[in-house]
């Protein structure tokens, strides 16, 4: 036969012994059934690490120990031991079908009900009666052997129909309804492919356990992985509660201190420069006391913390500028923005305002020689936007050419910083100076 030299080698020296055996034939009948032997050997063995690494898979251990019994079955059909008969081969066969049963039964309602106690105690039971009874009536071994074979077979079917319905478990109906099949060929036919079937679906089903195993770990992986994600952006959510908390706190209690702070100097030191302001026979006294006054007045306005409408301010600084200009003999051009004015500011920005305007007005009386002097104001894109633009000599740059060295320039720039905003200074001998402010509102 073509190939039949080469197909001779994979066959065990013991089969080759057999003349009358061709090689296909004992390739069937020998060295399949060996190697599926095999492959559920290790698979038992992969299925019984399993179960002890996994606790939630204890049940796999009845699964591992139903393939070792079956490769122990397996091996009685085809090891040749002189000193074993027929009659004890049967016997042999038919005392380890109760305890595959067992294992198979266990692992197929392990993880549908837990445990119970009528069955842990009924099936070993079984599996002692059953070699018992065939020792007891020799005679009718082979009869006893089909009729214990048979029923063995029903409780496991019945064992099936319990798992299918509980729909629990790793399995599917598919492999169990093949097994099914597989049992009951086994038990009605002689055939020898049927006999096996029944290994091979439980190489399947041990590929699958693994398979869904490896599969939830993966998914635990991804599950975990979510979880510390979402534990991260608590975490995240609890610091920013938790810095926004002690920010409202501090700011509470800053607010606090300055209302206090506040109220000691209206009460205390606004008193007594008011004192200053009536009793002093000092003109010039009287009007440092009174300029005091309205310092210490703007101060403990920004302290309260009270927004101001941007419409007020506008008034309170055009009728301070005009007023302060026009006592220096010097023409005042106030030009309020176009349309009407409803934002608001906050009371520092208010303060620090007042204050520029302040320092630009004091510079141009005491530094600019200007006659005229215009102030315009608008507010564009969010900002309030001011320009102060007069005809004097202008300022000079012979302090290292920079025209923040004097005339209280830096104080101005610092004051539209703190605003988050800025002041640009724009001068030149002969054509006046021109001041620019931007305040985001």
């Amino acid at each position: 036969m073509p190939g039949g030299g080469a197909l001779a080698l994979l066959l065990p020296t013991w089969a080759l012994a057999q003349p009358d055996q061709a090689p296909v034939a004992a390739l069937w009948q020998t060295l399949l059934p060996q190697l599926l032997c095999a492959m559920l050997a290790l698979m038992g063995l992969t299925l019984a690490l399993l179960s002890r690494i996994h606790a939630r898979e204890r049940h796999l251990v009845f699964l591992a120990a139903l393939m070792g019994l079956w490769v122990l079955r397996s091996a009685l059909d085809w090891v040749t031991l002189p000193q074993l008969g027929e009659d004890r081969r049967l016997l042999l066969s038919t005392a380890l079908l109760p305890w595959l049963s067992l294992c198979l039964i266990q692992f197929l309602l392990r993880p549908t009900g837990g445990q119970r106690p009528w069955l842990d105690l009924a099936l070993p039971l079984q599996a002692v009666l059953v070699p018992l009874s065939l020792l007891l009536l020799p005679a009718q071994m082979t009869l006893l052997s089909q009729a214990w074979s048979a029923l063995l077979v029903l409780q496991v079917l019945a064992a099936m129909a319990w798992h299918l319905r509980e729909r629990r478990g790793l399995r599917t109906p598919v492999l169990l309804g093949l097994g099914a099949i597989a049992l009951l060929l086994e038990l009605v036919t002689p055939w020898r492919p049927a006999a096996l079937v029944l290994p091979l679906l439980l190489l399947a089903l041990g590929l699958q356990i693994i398979l869904n195993i490896a599969h939830a770990r993966v998914n635990a992986e991804h599950l975990q992985l979510e979880h510390e994600q979402h534990a991260q952006a608590k975490v995240a959510d609890i610091e920013r509660s938790f810095s926004e908390m002690a920010e409202q706190k501090l700011e509470q209690v800053t607010e606090r201190e300055r209302k206090r702070i506040a109220a000691d100097l209206h009460d205390d030191l606004g008193a007594k420069l008011l004192t200053i302001v009536h009793t002093s026979e000092s003109d010039r006294i009287s009007t440092l006391a009174r300029e005091a006054l309205e310092e210490m007045r703007l101060s403990v306005r920004g302290l309260t913390g009270k927004p101001v409408q941007l419409l007020d301010a506008l008034g309170d600084w055009r009728a301070e500028v005009v007023s302060r200009l026009g006592q220096a003999n010097i023409l005042a051009e106030w030009k309020a923005p176009a349309e009407e004015v409803i934002h608001t500011l906050q009371a520092r920005a208010y303060v620090q305002t007042t204050r520029i305007f302040r320092e630009a007005v004091s510079n141009i009386i005491k530094h600019s020689g200007a006659t005229h002097c215009v102030v315009s104001c608008t507010v564009l894109d969010g900002d309030f936007l001011v320009v102060i633009q007069d005809n004097g000599q202008g300022i000079t740059t012979e302090l290292d050419g920079r025209l923040d060295k004097g005339h209280g320039m830096a104080s101005m720039k610092s004051r539209a910083k703190q605003m988050h905003g800025q002041c640009l200074v724009e001068s030149g001998p002969g054509w006046g100076t021109v001041i620019r402010l931007t305040i985001p509102l």
